[in-house]
């Protein structure tokens, strides 16, 4: 996204689509999994509101459960739906694929940014 290659997003927990710990894409995945966020307590609580429970562990998916923190490959739509609520989690830029930008501004996510000022 900012011309360098994609850096990992989080292998701990592990992390996108794919579970590579990257924030790629491809034609299967229709949530576009694609912005590295680390993720909030108000985040995780919205998201849960909204029917996404990234907070409860799910073994038999692999899924330890997030917390405050954590970093987390998140669908551009879910990620735009918090910024519109207020509660958009910081992001990664480096870690985030260049497919978001079909979704979200790059504007939004720069002002959310950790690794650029």
């Amino acid at each position: 996204m900012l011309g360098d290659p994609m850096m990992p997003c989080s292998m701990n927990p592990l992390t996108g689509y794919f579970r590579d710990g990257c924030c790629t894409t491809g034609p299967h995945d229709v949530g576009n999994h694609v912005v590295c966020a680390q993720v909030t307590k108000e985040f995780l609580e919205f998201s849960k509101e909204r029917g996404n429970d990234l907070i409860t562990p799910q073994p038999e998916l692999q899924f330890p459960g997030l917390k405050p923190g954590d970093r987390w490959c998140l669908c551009a739509a879910r990620w735009s739906e918090a910024l519109e609520a207020g509660v958009a989690p910081p992001v990664i830029l480096r870690s985030t694929h260049e497919a978001v930008l079909h979704h979200i501004s790059f504007g939004d996510l720069k002002r959310h940014a950790l690794d650029i000022s």
